[in-house]
């Protein structure tokens, strides 16, 4: 063998120690490399199943409530209509059948339209308890023979869309104190 080009034996380890450290320096940077792009990929999946189940709370919200405006828009005809059948007296419909009988068809088919909607009728009665969920309190006062906190007058029903209030029932409440 020719002693030119042999290199001494420390000489080669060395070499090979400085090429082992640099690919493990090398493999150590790809695995951190690797790790931040899962870390980013994984990300990215959460964002991206976080956005998709926004999207569906947003349609089936839209779903749902997008015609709360046109619906709070027809709760002055269901209050008018409902208004004219309570001041319509027995000579009136007598005298009227045909109209009434009109009038309260078109409650009826708006009523129908309103439930098809998911929009319910709150109906509150008088000793029934005052929520304010539900109810808007007008007024208060004392009324013998009530509790406070009872309702003692519905000047108006309120309306609902599915779980959501679209108007409270506005009502009188009772304020006497207890005994």
């Amino acid at each position: 063998m020719n002693e030119q080009n042999e290199q001494p034996i420390e000489d080669v380890v060395e070499d090979s120690l400085t090429e082992i450290e640099d690919q493990a320096e090398e493999i150590a940077r790809l695995t951190a490399e690797r790790d931040e792009f899962r870390d980013k990929f994984m990300r990215a999946l959460a964002d991206a199943e976080n956005s998709r189940k926004r999207a569906d709370k947003d349609r089936r919200d839209a779903e749902q409530y997008g015609g709360s405006r046109l619906a709070r828009d027809l709760l002055p005809v269901h209050d008018a209509l409902t208004r004219a059948l309570n001041a319509v007296g027995e000579e009136q419909r007598a005298a009227a059948k045909a109209l009434i009988e009109g009038v309260e068809l078109t409650l009826r088919e708006l009523s129908n339209v309103f439930g098809k909607h998911g929009i319910t009728v709150i109906t509150p009665e008088p000793g029934d308890r005052f929520d304010p969920t539900w109810h808007e309190a007008m007024f208060e006062a004392a009324v013998p023979g009530t509790k406070a906190g009872e309702i003692i007058q519905v000047m108006d029903n309120g309306f609902r869309l599915h779980d959501r209030l679209l108007r409270p029932a506005k009502v009188g409440v009772s304020s006497t104190p207890a005994n």
